[in-house]
């Protein structure tokens, strides 16, 4: 009998969303584990050490941005919220608060998976302390801080560097803008939306409009940003 890949903890109190995740996640070859109280989920995130969370927001015994707070305080787990609140204020308070990407119910199941994906890729991302990060075309090296493009330098300044580092270091998680100007301004520019709307279009122009990676840096409305993953066997294609 083969390992399972990873392991994902379910946090759901309706056993019926629960019973249908373990289904297509165990088809998938993840491990999983269900909680059912938030609670219950503090523990098992200490005791199982889960690779992913999937956390519905509205539990019985807290909420569920307390649970994400909780765990954040000793583990950089990715967490994934589900959810069927769908006011930007909800979502920006969440990822606010720890959570790596937000996706609301209904939701489709193929999509969830690539989000599952994306999000135990940059984990890994993290955790091996790679000194390249590459995104399709794209690739950076960390060591020298030089940027190429099809194999072209691209001269970039290096605020501008540190933004499509934080982008590529992210790659596939949905960013807030205090997130962003946080971590590349500092928290004394965690309002200056505007700043940051100027050297996202900057990037986006040096990155190419008029190529394949014109949707790369998506807009998140009313919430930031995302980098999508763009899979190198795609753009050989193209």
């Amino acid at each position: 009998m083969h390992q399972k890949k990873n392991t994902i903890l379910i946090v759901d109190d309706e056993a019926q969303i629960r019973k249908m995740l373990t289904i297509f996640l165990d088809a998938s070859d993840f491990r999983i584990e269900e909680s059912e109280s938030g609670k219950q989920a503090l523990r098992m995130s200490s005791s199982v050490k889960p690779d992913l969370i999937l956390l519905d927001l509205g539990l019985p015994d807290m909420n569920g941005k307390d649970v994400i707070s909780g765990i954040r305080q000793w583990s950089q787990v990715p967490i994934i919220v589900l959810s069927v609140q769908v006011l930007d204020k909800e979502i920006v308070a969440a990822l606010d608060a720890g959570a790596n990407d937000y996706v609301v119910k209904p939701f489709n199941a193929s999509v969830l998976m690539a989000r599952i994906r994306a999000n135990l890729r940059n984990a890994l991302v993290k955790e091996v302390g790679e000194p390249e990060l590459t995104n399709g075309s794209i690739r950076m090296d960390l060591v020298r801080h030089e940027v190429y493009l099809k194999g072209e330098k691209l001269a970039l300044t290096p605020k501008e560097y540190e933004l499509l580092r934080y982008f590529m270091v992210n790659r596939g998680r949905m960013l807030t803008h205090k997130q962003i100007l946080g971590e590349v301004w500092g928290p004394g520019h965690s309002e200056d939306t505007q700043y940051l709307r100027v050297y996202v279009g900057q990037v986006r122009e040096k990155l190419g409009i008029n190529s394949e990676n014109a949707q790369l840096i998506m807009t998140e409305p009313g919430v930031g940003y995302r980098m999508e993953m763009i899979e190198s066997n795609i753009l050989k294609a193209a």
